[in-house]
């Protein structure tokens, strides 16, 4: 234990658990909210966790859900990591009261990535007077790939199984159990729009922030016939038993050797440009419809309040890591667009009404993040206003800078996360964020940090609500100074025009 940190202990209806207290802050990482999904609980919805009597040792984070991606900072899966269902609580020490909280869950593609990334820690939100939790859940196959005669969307599941324990837990901790805001981002801002959707969440939570929310929730067909290609490339039968016997490993080496496949093939649709094998799906159980165009549950009791956001260069982020092909020619384009159902019409405006000197892959880059990302995180908070089932707020990222290279810092994919969090000077941080933090990327983290905290505490982060009929107003997060203004231009020209994939060829 570092010089400067205490133990505290914490009984949970489980068992006991052990902490740190340091720099004011109670710090309880590894928490089993659910027993490990393997052997007997294996592509089945979460189970309890078995209850303990001596005091846990939760000082460090748990084991992440099976996946091939290793994260600067973070820590990497290995074969006989099961306990992987686990979440953290940062939490101010000594409140006098009840705190909101604030629920985090991680991004990723629904296949990668943990509560443990370094730009997700919760003590500066904690310092600002919420109590933090985030979770683990399972992802790619073990999460969400399809199993004859088993639940799909067991990620989801996990998610609420999580939030069950929030429920009755979180008040030994110093929070509010009726104060609940979940937030996420990417992957994980598309979980909350299917919590927000499906009624198994009912009640679970009062307020909820996305970001980067992706339009990719899969039909039932889609998603059998990825499990069938994941199955066929693992060497097992797409059946029951066939999945079975293959080990997570041998899951992940299958998922990922189809999605280079898809990579590699021009001619295999959407999925050559985004080769995201796994999502929730729309198995009319857990989820009936497109949480985006209806993201309020029918018969909901308890309406949710909703902050949206999205970044201006979505994309870029992912031209930069490499995970998506270059286009860079008319034909390619226009291709991008037809393998996507995107009308010619709608490349043509970019073209002419937003880049008409634009190079193509800048018009490409542009298309695809409004495509995946930025129209339907709007859709989602018209969707919701129009419903009356709680206020909508919208904002966008916009801090841009040029290096002194010359070279651009964009406004794209994830880059929000670390200014939202308070995390600018954690390991990693600085690739999404373009380097070193300045006085002005300091002051715009503490803005979107008061956001964020104001709005889980009162549900009003500090400009005014969207109600569906009149003109949107739009907080744009920028340095050195934020501002209002509406919609992104961009936004009326997707009038009709369909966000979610078409079918595989």
């Amino acid at each position: 234990m570092r010089a400067g940190t205490a133990d505290h202990t914490v009984v949970t209806q489980r068992g006991p658990v052990r902490g740190t207290v340091a720099d004011g802050l109670r710090t309880t990482l590894g928490i089993p909210y659910a027993a490990p999904p393997f052997g007997a609980g294996r592509f089945r919805a979460p189970r309890p966790a078995e209850a303990w009597d001596e005091v846990r040792d939760c000082t460090r984070f748990g084991a992440v859900a099976p996946q091939s991606a290793e994260l600067p900072g973070s820590p990497v899966w290995s074969p006989g990591d099961d306990d992987v269902l686990t979440l953290n609580v940062w939490a101010p020490d000594g409140a006098s009261k009840p705190l909101p909280v604030l629920f985090w869950i991680h991004g990723g593609a629904y296949t990668f990535g943990s509560s443990a990334q370094p730009d997700y820690d919760g003590s500066a939100l904690a310092r600002a007077g919420t109590v933090v939790v985030s979770c683990n859940y399972r992802l790619g196959f073990e999460g969400f790939g399809h199993v004859p005669g088993f639940p799909d969307n067991r990620g989801l599941l996990d998610q609420i199984a999580a939030l069950e324990w929030v429920r009755d837990n979180i008040a030994a901790f110093g929070g509010d159990p009726d104060d609940v805001t979940v937030a996420g981002q990417s992957a994980g801002g598309g979980s909350i729009a299917c919590l927000m959707s499906s009624g198994r969440a009912d009640g679970l939570f009062r307020r909820a922030i996305v970001h980067s929310v992706p339009d990719a929730f899969f039909p039932p067909e889609t998603a059998e016939r990825l499990a069938r290609e994941v199955a066929d490339a693992a060497g097992v039968a797409p059946t029951a038993a066939g999945l079975l016997a293959a080990t997570p490993q041998a899951l992940v080496e299958a998922s990922d050797r189809v999605a280079a496949r898809y990579a590699g093939d021009p001619a295999s649709g959407y999925l050559h440009y985004d080769t995201v094998l796994y999502g929730p799906v729309l198995d009319g159980v857990l989820l009936t419809r497109d949480p985006v165009e209806a993201p309020s549950a029918d018969g909901a009791a308890h309406p949710v309040d909703l902050l949206v956001c999205h970044t201006t260069e979505e994309y870029w982020l992912m031209h930069q890591v490499g995970s998506m092909p270059t286009v860079t020619t008319d034909d390619g384009l226009a291709r991008f667009a037809a393998d996507h159902g995107l009308p010619p019409a709608l490349v043509a405006a970019y073209r002419a009404a937003l880049m008409p000197d634009a190079p193509v892959l800048d018009v490409y880059l542009a298309l695809a993040g409004d495509a995946v990302f930025s129209v339907p995180t709007v859709r989602l908070a018209e969707a919701h206003a129009r419903a009356g089932a709680g206020r909508t707020f919208l904002s966008r990222f916009d801090r841009r800078r040029t290096r002194p290279d010359g070279s651009p810092v964009r406004a794209w994919h994830a880059a929000d996360v670390p200014f939202a969090f308070g995390t600018l000077d954690a390991t990693g941080v600085d690739f999404l964020t373009g380097g070193p933090a300045d006085a002005d990327d300091r002051a715009l983290s503490r803005r979107m940090v008061h956001a964020w905290t104001a709005f889980a505490a009162t549900g009003d982060p500090g400009w005014a609500p969207f109600t569906g009929t009149t003109r949107p107003t739009v907080q744009v997060w920028d340095v050195p100074g934020d501002r209002t203004e509406g919609a992104a231009p961009a936004y009326a020209l997707w009038d009709g025009v369909r966000t979610a994939p078409p079918s595989l060829p």
